[in-house]
């Protein structure tokens, strides 16, 4: 079944041999189309949202340059049965074109592709999941919670109270807008609340909390001795003799320290995320202009290289595309998470990945049992440790006043000067996705939202900070 908003398709589907007489606003165009297209995508097909709500919130507070066009921009065409979901931007091009599989969501197709491009995207085949008997296996490998809810209690008004704040899009952040929380404690959810629209099984983009899972995925390799961080990550395109590149490590670009050249903001890698390029197109190749391991910058470029070292790595496609779920996922019963690749297979871990407050709870559990999961050993003994470890250099402040977090591997890193306990790291996201991560409280708190700038940020140090002092220390 076809589900036709307003526009239908406004130009035929077929390979365009050359993209030299786009203007410049049809490039612009070309991305906010592939913008709503793999949206929409994603939203409808790994999160079953109604076009209406996606609507709403996945396609507005986005980027500035990006409102006019797409306020513009014909509706989406999404059609049910292929599976896919097409954006009309020009009458010289085809409709930007996104298309989903199991488990790796939505992947766009490159400018002037033709739909069949979709017969050799990616596969995962791994064996079926019974997600009702997921439902009725107990937390945290299933989603049957026990009656631990405190905020039902008497004890628990006053973490009610907090978490109620954090909805009214007042109190930690003119504007924000969350759309879940949930606070686990000494592996119990103890508090767990949604906007309507959303449940537990209903999965949101990541943004960079991507970027921890990520790490987590390459801390499993690490525990498979299938890699070491401190050697050179090994891509082959850095192979010449006498390319600097070379040296690289796997480690570097955990910690935001390759030395490679960056858009200015490095979270900016709209060519890949909206326009449907490649990552070793866009990430790869790179000039090396600071000694790599002694300059911090914030790039997503440099998470895309670790992943796709590891896919080097491990050679055959077939066994990297399903490693994170065999390996990392699915035995942690994140079974509501989707890892979404570019057209040439490679994850997009900086930032596309969809998933739920309960599957990033998980995570977060497996990094309080130091890397052990139901008594298996998932990540290496100091991996916890190591991911939370200042990187040589840090992040500076970008504004008076601003107290930014420090930065370790894939995670930031909190403490006592945000008025928090020392130790605190987090996974971090754009418009509001944090996975916060406090060891010596045997804590957890997962707030998302789709928050939007200015003004309408969250503040996650003082609504952590709130959560911890609602709970009493013994329960």
């Amino acid at each position: 079944m076809r589900n036709v908003i307003k526009a239908g398709l406004t130009a035929s589907i077929g390979l365009i041999g050359s993209a030299a007489a786009q203007t410049s606003d049809e490039a612009q165009l070309s991305l906010v189309a592939g913008y709503k297209a793999a949206f929409t995508c994603s939203a409808t097909f790994n999160a079953g949202r109604p076009v209406e709500q996606i609507a709403g919130d996945e396609l507005t507070r986005i980027y500035p340059g990006y409102v006019d066009a797409m306020a513009a921009m014909p509706d989406a065409v999404i059609d049910e049965e292929a599976k896919t979901v097409s954006v009309s931007f020009s009458d010289k091009l085809p409709p930007r074109i996104s298309a989903w599989r199991p488990h790796l969501g939505c992947t766009q197709l490159p400018t002037g592709a033709d739909i069949a491009v979709k017969e050799d995207l990616p596969q995962v085949k791994l064996s079926a999941t019974d997600f009702a008997a997921i439902a009725n296996e107990p937390w945290p490998k299933g989603d049957k919670v026990g009656a631990t809810d405190i905020t039902e209690s008497e004890e628990g008004r006053a973490l009610k109270a907090v978490i109620n704040a954090g909805f009214d899009g007042e109190t930690y952040g003119n504007g924000s807008e969350t759309t879940a929380v949930l606070v686990v404690v000494d592996g119990e959810i103890i508090a767990e609340q949604y906007r309507d629209g959303f449940d537990p099984t209903t999965p949101q983009r990541t943004w960079s909390v991507a970027k921890s899972i990520a790490a987590s995925m390459i801390g499993a390799a690490v525990e498979d001795g299938l890699i070491d961080v401190k050697e050179p990550a090994g891509l082959a395109v850095w192979s010449t003799p006498g390319d600097p590149r070379g040296a690289i490590t796997l480690e570097n670009l955990l910690h935001m320290s390759s030395g490679l050249t960056s858009s200015a903001a490095g979270n900016r890698t709209d060519d890949v995320y909206f326009g449907g390029g490649r990552v070793v197109d866009h990430a790869l190749d790179n000039r090396l202009v600071a000694k790599p391991g002694i300059r911090w910058r914030y790039a997503n470029n440099d998470t895309m290289i670790a992943v796709r070292a590891l896919r080097e790595k491990i050679g055959k496609d077939k066994k990297f595309h399903a490693y994170a779920f065999k390996k990392l996922l699915h035995p942690l019963g994140m079974h509501h998470t989707f890892l979404e690749t570019d057209w040439n297979g490679d994850f997009v871990m900086s930032s596309q990945v969809w998933t739920t407050a309960r599957d990033l709870a998980r995570l977060g559990l497996l990094y309080l049992n130091n890397g052990v999961w139901e008594g298996a050993r998932i990540l290496p003994e100091d991996w916890a440790a190591y991911v939370a470890t200042p990187s040589p250099d840090q992040p500076t402040d970008r504004r008076e006043g601003e107290n930014r977090p420090g930065y370790g591997a894939q995670f930031w890193l909190f403490g006592e000067r945000h008025n928090l306990p020392e130790g605190t790291y987090a996974a971090m996201g754009n418009r509001g996705q944090y996975l916060m991560i406090i060891p010596s409280r045997n804590m957890l708190v997962i707030r998302r939202g789709f928050d939007g700038r200015p003004g309408r940020n969250f503040n996650i140090s003082k609504f952590t900070a709130d959560v911890i002092g609602a709970i009493p220390e013994e329960r």
